[in-house]
């Protein structure tokens, strides 16, 4: 596994925020250890789920309201969620999860004060993550915090409407 400090170059490199979220997504899941990674940016009041890295398909692509689930609590928040079974956690809308292969997760918010997106880490099992790979995945979103203020969140090529 890499830490999350290796990733601060190629975060810094990064062009656009289309390279910034597949850098996001593809070290979220290297630094957790995870079966699947998510990265996740905030549209007024949705939730985009820009891209994932995982072992099946997930949500990639699809917009929920900001309210109805996990990445937009954390953001609401400004808070790491760390859910070890998703079926004792009221936050997770068990209806999206029921047929993915999620059963616990972490999903950090990304940015301050505002958060504009959420970076994520699912495992197969229920089970509580390391604090380490926790602590690895928010040093993760500090640095895609500073990437995704330098790049903007204009420009990007799924045209979100975004608002701080």
């Amino acid at each position: 596994m890499r830490a999350a400090e290796e990733y601060r170059a190629e975060l810094a490199a990064a062009h656009d925020l289309g390279e910034v979220t597949r850098l996001a997504r593809k070290a979220a899941r290297e630094v957790t250890g995870a079966q699947g990674a998510t990265f996740v940016l905030r549209e007024e009041d949705s939730c985009f789920y820009a891209d994932e890295d995982a072992i099946a398909p997930l949500w990639k692509g699809q917009r929920f309201p900001i309210t109805s689930c996990i990445s937009g609590w954390a953001m609401l928040n400004h808070q790491t969620a760390v859910i070890p079974d998703i079926e004792q956690d009221d936050r997770i809308p068990l209806q999206a999860y029921r047929t993915t292969f999620v059963r616990s997760l972490a999903m950090v918010p990304v940015g301050e004060p505002v958060s504009v997106a959420a970076v994520g880490a699912y495992w197969s099992v229920s089970r509580r993550p390391l604090k380490a790979r926790v602590a690895e995945l928010e040093r993760l979103a500090a640095l895609i915090a500073e990437a995704v203020d330098r790049v903007g969140l204009e420009n990007a090529p799924w045209a979100p409407t975004f608002r701080r």
